[in-house]
């Protein structure tokens, strides 16, 4: 019977090599072909380029209900939802870029020193190549497909890598984007942490991840074998403050909007809550009533509200309701993954709720009474990747937008900055490195080439170490 076993054993582990020699060859197969394809020039053609995103945008209307259904099965996103935050801001994006596309792509001319006289200096936008999306489970339309508008606007080949944690709505993209483009152009792989490691083993001439910030550390670190250029969407604890001249209740509407949409699992939702201590009861109230507003009396009764991608994330909230005082919500159903909107108060920055990014319905409240309080406890995690402030008052948004290092955000709202085509959306610091969205996308999947053309009818002297008073003439230039 042992033996039975060991021969079986030995049987499924050769199956598995095989699979991963044949994925492993497939990848390597597809990067090869869209290094050639690339290399063909035919990419980099405006016609290309306008197309491509035309198709692109063509296929997710006709699919839209196929790709709701698929993200209704992996996080029980509502119809509403999974247009307003993953395939309408990816149309938006797609028009955006072919509007203005013509313009990003000329040459832009720049001045020229004196020191080079009879020339002229342009910069040139050129595409990477073929570059490398790793997409989050979150929203796993939107933070894939973006992206790709970037990438493709550009003049580059991509391979997409959709999230494994929502496997309904990665199988609708991949079958989507292999009926709309060869995969010489245009390919998605799909697997788990295994493919992931495989995909950033290859030479692609650009990566772009968003997740965690421990596989951004991945990432960059495969990256830097090659030193391929990298963008990292990551995350971290993002806070917002309602100062005591608030209007509380477009605040209350605002952040329970903004912390419970997606049942909080948001890179960019409020991590935690500052409230000062003046308006904190009436504000909770208002927050309260604004949850239940939106959500129900009973939010697990709710068949619109999203459930938790998992059950090791699950968990992971779960425990967060230990900590600190329930002041609103804390039920939860486990046989369905879904938590409530949670607000929490009197935890402690030593509770692993307030140490590590929540990604989830659970709200810690924090009360103060002076800004420098606020400063200092944000500046005990490190740099989030938004921050969000409420108030009336100019000095204190100049304070705290000038004092406070964080990715970008907002004054009296949450969220709401990441969906203007016309601001770069990144972190900065552990939440991140380099910023697309609109024109950003473009310029990220881009590369800045610089080119002077010196003229020809004559020859500046001073430049050769032989002029006569060469060195006189340099340092009145060049000064």
């Amino acid at each position: 019977m042992s033996g039975i076993l060991f021969l079986r054993k030995k049987c499924q582990q050769s199956i598995i090599q095989e699979r991963e020699a044949i994925d492993l060859e497939k990848i390597q197969k597809i990067v090869e072909n869209q290094q050639r394809f690339y290399q063909s020039g035919v990419t980099r053609q405006l016609s290309v380029r306008i197309s491509a995103l035309k198709r692109l945008k063509t296929v997710l209307m006709k699919n839209e209900q196929q790709l709701t259904a698929a993200l209704k099965v992996d996080l029980n996103k509502s119809a509403y939802e999974t247009y307003a935050s993953e395939i309408g801001i990816v149309l938006s994006e797609i028009s955006f870029a072919i509007k203005h596309l013509k313009k990003w792509m000329k040459p832009v001319k720049v001045k020229t020193p004196m020191t080079h006289l009879g020339s002229k200096s342009m910069i040139y936008s050129v595409p990477y190549g073929s570059a490398l999306i790793i997409g989050p489970w979150n929203y796993p339309i939107q933070l894939i497909l973006a992206p790709l508008v970037g990438a493709i606007a550009a003049g580059n080949c991509a391979v997409l890598k959709p999230s494994e944690l929502t496997p309904q709505t990665a199988q609708v993209i991949s079958d989507l984007i292999e009926e709309t483009f060869p995969s010489d152009y245009i390919a998605v792989v799909q697997g788990d942490a295994d493919t992931t490691q495989s995909l950033l083993a290859e030479p692609f001439d650009y990566m772009f991840f968003t997740g965690s910030v421990p596989v951004g550390k991945i990432v960059m670190e495969a990256a830097a074998q090659t030193l391929t250029p990298v963008t990292l969407e990551l995350g971290g604890k993002s806070p917002c403050i309602v100062h005591a001249d608030a209007d509380l209740d477009l605040a209350a509407k605002r952040i329970a909007w903004g912390k419970f949409m997606n049942a909080g699992q948001t890179c960019v939702a409020p991590d935690y809550l500052y409230v000062h201590k003046s308006v904190k009861e009436p504000f909770l109230k208002k927050l309260i009533q604004a949850t239940q507003s939106l959500y129900g009396q009973n939010a697990l009764e709710n068949s619109e509200y999203t459930h938790i991608v998992n059950g090791k994330h699950f968990q992971r909230l779960k425990g967060y309701l230990s900590e600190g005082e329930i002041v609103h919500g804390g039920h939860f159903d486990e046989s369905r993954l879904a938590i409530e909107p949670t607000i929490l108060e009197k935890a402690d920055w030593t509770d692993t709720v307030m140490q590590e990014e929540i990604f989830g319905p659970v709200f810690p409240l924090i009360e103060y009474e002076t800004l420098a309080e606020v400063m200092e406890g944000i500046s005990k995690n490190p740099n989030p990747l938004s921050l969000y402030l409420f108030t009336q008052n100019q000095k204190i948004e100049d304070t705290i937008v000038q004092s406070v290092s964080f990715g970008g955000g907002c004054i009296n709202d949450t969220i709401f900055h990441i969906i203007s085509p016309y601001l770069p959306f990144g972190g900065v610091g552990s939440s991140g490195m380099g910023s697309y969205h609109g024109k950003a996308s473009f310029d990220t999947f881009s590369h800045q080439k610089s080119i002077m053309t010196q003229t020809t009818r004559f020859d500046n002297p001073y430049r050769y170490p032989n002029a006569k008073n060469g060195l006189q003439v340099l340092r009145r230039l060049l000064k």
